[in-house]
């Protein structure tokens, strides 16, 4: 987030200055609950859903915290603010902790909210026709959220086991929703990356056509060849040690959201969720909701063979070095998890 964007969230009251505490400082409010920070990458995105449902329902309040969600393009913003102490936890895909330990930083998933992608490779219907298969993605202009973001990753996955060289391609950045919409009309990228309700706004106008569907854990090991962890809530090791009770109330509410979600209804769920997140059709947002509901993990723990996947790919596309030694121990824990179970 540039210092521009910041300013201005503050000055209007979005963000409480608050926001500005160094990450391992959270502050006590008026009222006696712990205020933390978390920023989500992309607040209206269905795969971070439980970020404002666990509000919604009132399940922070209930284990004493104060959160304010600040809504961010993509989860590479998310990582980039935890790291800097802007913020106590952040909202993005699981490949990010995995990318910081190579680069020698350390930050964890404390609570895994999706257990696939929820994302599907579009092609815009103009370029369908050349556009059949991923291979058929080399040399093309494909739009994901933020460059280094997870749709960039799972892009370059898809490429790699097409066996095309990630490189050859070009990898525009045009956020979700709109922007993205806007991008593929106007001819700006052949096919991107994205999420719901996104993937269902383009394929009922007519506008594009899934070629790779992640929308659920078994297409997604169709896809990618096993399970990959994807949305989860991370921390700053270190706040996380220093702040265990904290991270435990945190955990214990998005733990009950995760398990409101898989005993209601889709229907149920979008009716708790802000009406302008519907982008002006509630009904193609529970059916968006519904095709996908299974991406939503049951318990927040990181399945056992996830990792391994997860940084294998890592490996792949060359976002971690051959050879390089990775602990993975260190990108993730379920001890919060297991408790809130």
């Amino acid at each position: 987030m540039s210092q521009r964007r910041l300013r201005l969230l503050l000055a209007t009251g979005i963000i409480l200055p608050i926001f500005l505490t160094a990450c391992g400082n959270s502050a006590t409010a008026s009222n006696g609950k712990i205020h933390l920070n978390i920023m989500v990458g992309g607040l209206s995105k269905q795969i971070y859903l439980p970020n404002m449902l666990a509000k919604q329902l009132g399940y922070f309040d209930a284990q004493g915290l104060n959160v304010t969600l600040i809504d961010e393009a993509s989860g590479q913003s998310s990582e980039d603010q935890v790291l800097a102490g802007q913020v106590d936890a952040g909202s993005g895909s699981y490949n990010h902790t995995i990318e910081l330990q190579a680069a020698g930083k350390k930050m964890e998933c404390v609570v895994l909210l999706d257990v696939a992608p929820g994302e599907a490779e579009v092609v815009s219907a103009k370029e369908a026709s050349s556009i059949t298969s991923p291979a058929d993605l080399a040399g093309k202009n494909l739009g994901v959220t933020e460059l280094g973001s997870g749709t960039q990753v799972l892009t370059q996955a898809i490429l790699k086991k097409a066996g095309v060289d990630p490189s050859n391609a070009h990898y525009v950045p045009v956020g979700a929703g709109d922007t993205f919409i806007a991008a593929m009309q106007q001819g700006r990228i052949d096919a991107g990356m994205t999420t719901e309700p996104t993937i269902s706004r383009l394929v009922s106008s007519g506008v594009g056509k899934v070629l790779v569907d992640m929308r659920t854990p078994q297409s997604t090991q169709a896809a990618l060849g096993g399970d990959y962890p994807f949305i989860c809530v991370f921390m700053r090791n270190d706040y996380v040690s220093s702040h265990q009770a904290v991270v435990q109330k945190l955990v214990n509410a998005y733990v009950e959201t995760l398990k409101w979600i898989n005993t209601h209804t889709a229907a149920e769920i979008a009716a708790k969720m802000p009406a302008d997140y519907y982008a002006g059709n509630q009904t193609l947002y529970v059916t968006a909701l519904q095709n996908q509901k299974a991406i939503f993990s049951a318990d927040g723990l990181m399945p056992s063979d996830g990792p391994q996947t997860v940084l294998g790919i890592e490996q792949q596309i060359g976002a971690v070095k051959a050879g390089q030694q990775i602990d993975l121990t260190q990108t993730f824990t379920n001890t919060f998890a297991s408790g809130a179970n």
